[in-house]
């Protein structure tokens, strides 16, 4: 975190300090510029941050079904967790070697996989451990257990699929409008530029284009969050 935080100051100075020198007639902008490169770091996190959890997700199915094929085939269920670490890849694999090595260590298995379900924030993992959690205090046939949330997964999958085709025309929707205002802006500085330059030199000019940004980017964040439906 300490290491973001001072990229991201870093990036915040560079920037501001790049439109200050570098263009005197837009030094209006420099803080707004040094405030958007400062959070790139957050949102490069973010988003490797959840194409990691689509990766573990994607492949979280068929690692319980490997669980149960291993157990039907005599293995323990701590083996057949070390056995994910060899047979998958990441970040599936470090994740379940993490909860094997906890466990192997002497921390019990119900808090190794809660642990895991804290590194891990889907709901997919968490009804993996409330099931295995389950089975240890009351028994059950775990294998059959494992096949039947893959099984429905694997359907929560398919139906996610059919929302985001039906859901591709609004989302298509919200880009066109976001994109718009720029394409008409672009055009505008091209063939009339003093009034564009209104908009950076005059106080009030930059006043109305501040609101105009945040109202776009509230809209297209609006039109985001309606087509967004979780499954």
């Amino acid at each position: 975190m300490a290491r973001t935080l001072h990229a991201a100051l870093a990036l915040f100075l560079a920037g501001f300090a790049l439109v200050w020198y570098a263009a005197p007639a837009f030094r209006g902008l420099a803080l707004p510029f040094g405030l958007v490169l400062a959070c790139s770091p957050f949102f490069y996190i973010v988003r490797v941050r959840r194409a990691r959890l689509r990766k573990f997700e994607e492949m979280f199915p068929e690692s319980l079904e490997f669980l149960a094929r291993s157990m039907r085939a005599g293995h323990a269920f701590t083996v057949s967790l070390e056995l994910i670490h060899t047979e998958f890849q990441e970040p599936l694999a470090s994740e379940f070697r993490r909860a094997f090595d906890e466990q192997n260590l002497g921390l019990p298995l119900e808090m190794a996989f809660q642990k895991l379900a804290e590194r891990v924030p889907l709901m997919d993992v968490r009804f993996f451990v409330s099931a295995v959690v389950l089975q240890k205090r009351t028994g059950g046939n775990l294998a059959e257990l494992l096949d039947k949330l893959a099984h429905l997964i694997r359907e929560r999958f398919k139906l996610r699929g059919r929302i985001r085709a039906i859901s591709a025309h609004g989302r298509m929707t919200g880009t066109v409008l976001s994109l718009i205002p720029v394409a008409v802006g672009s055009i505008m500085f091209v063939v009339n530029p003093g009034l564009v330059r209104f908009f950076f030199a005059d106080e009030l000019g930059r006043m109305m284009l501040g609101g105009a940004i945040g109202l776009q980017l509230l809209g297209y964040l609006l039109i985001r969050k309606i087509v967004a439906i979780e499954v």
